[in-house]
């Protein structure tokens, strides 16, 4: 990756230099990381040099005492929680998954252990709701309450990783997946003025469950997933909660066909390395979180202090996307160095009028992709169908406590090889979209832009390639174009 760097050095030189005569497509394409050059196949043994313009990141492989066991697939599931606290009562260590099936109710993580399970393992996680008992604390789409948490869970625990070459599969049909609750959206179903304790789901008190991540460790310190394949996810697939010192890398997702079944989503944590992972998924790849609605406000803690680098998005809703649920905020967000291909959306920002929250100091650099809708999306009103009135601008609704917001964005050397639209901006009335500055982006699309309640938009030394190169725009002030070249693509080509 660090030949990319020197590329990308090179070629603004070049152009401080006064070389122009290379067309922009042509440096971006040249300059920036192919689909063949990131993902889980190109992780590096340890991580390399670690920077963002918000704040110094310091990411170690962690260390674990000298102590192993191992299971061996016909030992049994119920072995491995078993080893996992004889080698935690012991001071920590290393259990060891060797090649072979296992099956197993929820597996919940120790400090100082690391789960590793080595090439040809196989965890399958089982499909009854008794597998995953007694309830634990967990974050449900934004919502503290108690259910069945996570298929590896671990509540407190410091010093803790999941690593090797094995494979980790969700829940198959069963109670679990019968039982989860789809009938409405979370926030009528746990009201924010019932006490924590008494949000009890467990498949009695009520007749229906939250269902369980495959990963999420909840208040978590130094926490390192590294390596592994992820597939059947019942829900989110790797979920840190309230954590501090997350690095996730190398990691293969596939969830594609399954509803919610987000790749990585970063709730409420900080500091926080993504690098090298490979998403195939149902929803969004990876996306930052930090509570919904009133519960998220009584919380109140922000996602702040991420890296995001090297990955590739090879298919899902959003390639990278924060929100919807953003009570706490997402701030100081670098991603960089990423390729979303077949992918809906690349880049999107979601919020919703009763969900809160937004995000601010967020930059975007150096980002290949190639998607079916939105490359550059904000769409901060979101659908009838899950807040009603609200879904629309003309419903007026007064600043409050919940009014998101999103402010101060940067998005630099971004190439869009296809899109139906390269930018799309829709802001809500009572809370426009603020000072984002487009630099250096390459779209090719059937529409360049379009842009409701927005202010200070700037777009320089830019090119789009589209059919339609009309500007459509409501609401919107302070809209600056500088170097900005707009070709109309014959529809017949």
């Amino acid at each position: 990756m660090k030949n990319l760097f020197v590329i990308v050095f090179l070629v603004a030189l070049a152009i401080a230099q006064g070389c122009k005569s290379i067309p922009l497509e042509k440096q971006l394409d040249d300059a920036l990381p192919k689909a063949d050059q990131v993902g889980a196949d190109n992780l590096p043994t340890e991580i390399e040099t670690v920077y963002s313009p918000f704040f110094e990141g310091s990411f170690a492989r962690p260390t674990f005492p000298d102590r192993r066991d191992s299971i061996l697939a016909d030992e049994g599931g119920e072995e491995i929680q078993k080893k996992i606290d004889k080698i935690a009562a012991a001071g920590g260590g290393i259990l060891l998954l060797k090649k072979g099936n296992y099956h197993s109710g929820r597996i919940t993580l120790r400090s100082n252990i690391n789960l590793h399970l080595e090439e040809g393992a196989v965890l399958t996680f089982k499909n009854e709701i008794a597998d995953f008992l007694p309830v634990v604390f967990t974050r449900n789409e934004g919502v503290e309450l108690y259910s069945l948490g996570a298929c590896i869970y671990a509540n407190g625990a410091k010093n803790i990783a999941i690593t090797g070459r094995g494979k980790i599969i969700g829940p198959g049909d069963g109670s679990v997946r019968k039982n989860t609750m789809t009938h409405d959206v979370i926030e009528n179903i746990v009201h924010s003025d019932t006490p924590v304790e008494d949000r009890v789901y467990d498949g009695k008190t009520a007749a229906f469950i939250f269902p369980p991540a495959l990963i999420a460790p909840i208040n978590c310190q130094d926490v390192w997933i590294e390596g592994i394949s992820l597939a059947r996810s019942a829900f989110w697939n790797v979920v840190p909660t309230y954590c501090e010192n997350v690095v996730i890398r190398g990691l293969r997702i596939n969830s594609v066909g399954i509803q919610r079944g987000d790749g990585i989503d970063i709730e409420s944590s900080k500091n926080v390395l993504v690098e090298y992972c490979t998403l195939r998924t149902g929803d969004d790849c990876i996306a930052i979180k930090a509570g919904r609605g009133y519960d998220g406000l009584r919380v109140n803690k922000p996602s702040e202090n991420i890296i995001v680098r090297y990955c590739l998005a090879a298919q899902g809703h959003g390639g990278f996307t924060i929100g919807s649920e953003t009570a706490g905020m997402a701030k100081q967000v670098y991603v960089h160095d990423c390729v979303f291909t077949g992918t809906d959306v690349g880049i999107r920002f979601k919020t919703r009028r009763p969900r809160g929250g937004g995000g601010a100091n967020i930059r975007f650099e150096n980002i290949r992709m190639d998607v079916v809708h939105s490359a550059l999306r904000w769409d901060m009103l979101g659908q009838a169908l899950h807040v009603g009135n609200q879904a629309s601008r003309e419903f007026s609704v007064a600043k409050n406590a919940l009014t998101p917001r999103f402010a101060d964005i940067d998005l630099k050397n971004i190439y869009i090889g296809s899109s139906a639209d390269c930018i799309k901006i829709e802001g809500i009335p009572e809370s426009v979209l603020a000072n984002v500055t487009f630099d250096r982006i390459y779209g090719q699309g059937v529409r360049y832009l379009s842009l409701k309640d927005a202010k200070n938009i700037r777009l320089k030394d830019s090119q789009f390639f589209c059919e339609d190169t009309r500007i459509d725009s409501l609401n919107v002030s302070g809209l600056e174009q500088k170097n900005v070249k707009l070709i109309t693509k014959d529809k017949k080509l």
